[in-house]
């Protein structure tokens, strides 16, 4: 059965819980990569959200979405998409994208990929771009379906 959702722009309350909670996993992956300590983590998480939603729902460039079923008011998960001109370009770059956990593995993450790419291509953009977290099997699976291909390797190994 094939998913329909559509993208909704999130509302202050909406981004106040998905912030609160991305700011918390962006921090774990980035302990999990190996590209920040336990200790400073969280300080440097809520830094780059500062950084790049520095007035929230209303950043320049930044859209962040509610995803829904179509016909439903239940968030299934939500989407960051930065999409600003570029020399080479309008480009599209998916900051975040969460499924929540009882609507994974039913379609719903290729719905939302396909509403993203509709979506990003109203707003102007050629290209959309993204960056996956090397531990993250399933998500790198997910966005191969959906038609991304690597561009670039970053590698490291413990000593």
């Amino acid at each position: 059965m094939e998913r329909k959702v559509i993208l909704e722009l999130m509302t202050e309350e909406e981004f106040g819980v998905y912030r609160a909670r991305s700011v918390v996993e962006y921090a774990e992956d980035k302990v999990k990569a190996g590209s920040w300590t336990e200790e400073e983590a969280l300080e440097l998480s809520e830094e780059t959200y500062r950084k790049y939603l520095p007035d929230g729902i209303h950043s320049k460039e930044q859209y962040l979405y509610v995803v829904r079923q179509e016909g439903q008011q239940a968030s299934v998960g939500y989407v960051w998409l930065d999409v600003s001109d570029k020399p080479t370009g309008v480009r599209a770059f998916l900051y975040d994208i969460i499924i929540e956990d009882e609507y994974r593995g039913q379609g719903f993450g290729q719905a939302a990929m396909k509403a993203l790419d509709d979506t990003a291509r109203s707003l102007g953009a050629a290209t959309i771009g993204l960056h996956v977290f090397g531990h993250n099997q399933t998500a790198l699976h997910v966005y191969q379906k959906a038609g991304y291909a690597i561009t670039d390797y970053t590698m490291a190994k413990k000593l």
